[in-house]
């Protein structure tokens, strides 16, 4: 089944409000009338201002975190009314970044994906093995329980708004990057995993992003794969000129 690319940009702790706001008018540009499906995921403290450059665009406004209740007394948290608000769309949760450095569970991933999707906003749902993981054959039972988890009490129809991001933990920011066969098996594996969760037709629809260290060097091979269907992009999406070759591919 052919599936719509579809790249993301995650921005993670960088750029400045004037480099946020100049990098996002790049890419409105380059890719104005492309017709893969594109998101940015922004630091929170500036998607008011990318939401001001990226309104009415092909480019999707995303966040990288959201808070699992709504407004109230939760200091330091963003909650979904404060991102619709100012227009945001999308949302990246369960990033490893997210999971290991910060200690985000499993449970909290899924309550954080319920209240995203019951608030009309777009997931990206990360998974993905840690290298000792892989190393002792895991790598599938991780992603299987991770997927599990963190779809729990999501209905078919919301897994619409649901994309998968598999991002094999030992390949973020390190350089190293699943072969594309390697990747290739562990997407199938997923699909076919949302298959028994959900249905055949559920798991032919749902995008599910490649996330480790992908670059306009590699994007083409691996996004030739038949169960790959995009990208979701660290270090290569700071820069229009790194991310757009991936993006038009």
């Amino acid at each position: 089944m052919a599936r719509t690319h579809y790249i993301a940009g995650n921005w993670k702790m960088n750029t400045s409000k004037a480099e946020a706001v100049a990098l996002a008018k790049d890419l409105v540009e380059q890719l104005k009338g492309k017709s893969n499906k594109y998101m940015i995921g922004v630091p929170f403290v500036y998607l008011d201002a990318v939401a001001q450059v990226v309104k009415g665009t092909n480019i999707l406004l995303g966040a990288q975190d959201v808070a699992a209740t709504p407004n109230g007394a939760h200091t330091g948290e963003v909650s979904t009314e404060m991102l619709k608000d100012i227009g945001v769309q999308s949302v990246i949760l369960g990033h490893s970044e997210r999971r290991h450095e910060i200690g985000e569970s499993d449970e909290l991933i899924n309550k954080k994906v319920r209240r995203a999707l019951n608030e009309g906003l777009e997931v990206v749902l990360c998974i993905g093995e840690l290298l000792a993981e892989r190393e002792a054959g895991e790598a599938e039972n991780v992603c299987a329980f991770q997927l599990s988890a963190g779809l729990a009490g999501v209905t078919a129809e919301q897994m619409k708004k649901v994309t998968i991001a598999y991002e094999p933990v030992w390949a973020i920011g390190t350089g190293k990057t699943a072969t594309p066969e390697d990747a290739q098996a562990i997407h199938k594996f997923c699909r076919d995993y949302i298959a028994k969760l959900y249905s055949q037709a559920v798991a032919d629809e749902v995008i599910i992003q490649y996330g480790g260290s992908m670059k306009a060097s590699n994007a083409p091979e691996l996004l030739a794969q038949p169960d790959i269907d995009g990208g979701l992009i660290g270090g290569a999406a700071l820069k229009a000129e790194t991310f757009v070759p991936i993006c038009v591919i």
